[in-house]
């Protein structure tokens, strides 16, 4: 039995930085996240109700419902308004009250017709 002792000197993986972001991420797109992650919440039963949601995330039960209805919009509108672009300047061009009327819509393809009419012309 052979035994070699010493040192192995093993380069260390660097990282690189994330790119930095031009802008900031549209108050929309966040408002989208966070309603997929507490209706997520609600349906693993993490939290009981949308009412004891609402009362632990400091919001009244109307404001937790408008954000949660946003979780109604079509998946693939939903993954448009998560991958909007950064807002460089001014105000963001789509906000929350632009896509309520959109989201009450029940029927995906006229959400679609929806957004296509109104939102789309403006990201």
């Amino acid at each position: 039995m052979t035994t070699i002792t010493g040192t192995i000197s093993l380069p260390r993986p660097t990282r690189k930085p994330a790119p930095a972001l031009s802008g900031r991420i549209p108050r929309v797109s966040r408002l989208m996240a966070l309603a997929i992650r507490l209706n997520g919440l609600l349906k693993d039963g993490v939290v009981g109700t949308q009412a004891e949601l609402a009362e632990l995330g400091g919001v009244t039960r109307a404001r937790l419902t408008q954000l949660l209805n946003l979780t109604h919009l079509a998946p693939d509108l939903q993954e448009q308004i998560l991958h909007l672009p950064p807002v460089v300047s001014g105000r963001d061009p789509v906000s929350e009250p632009d896509i309520r009327p959109i989201a009450a819509l029940i029927s995906w393809d006229e959400q679609r017709r929806a957004w296509d009419a109104s939102i789309a012309t403006r990201t």
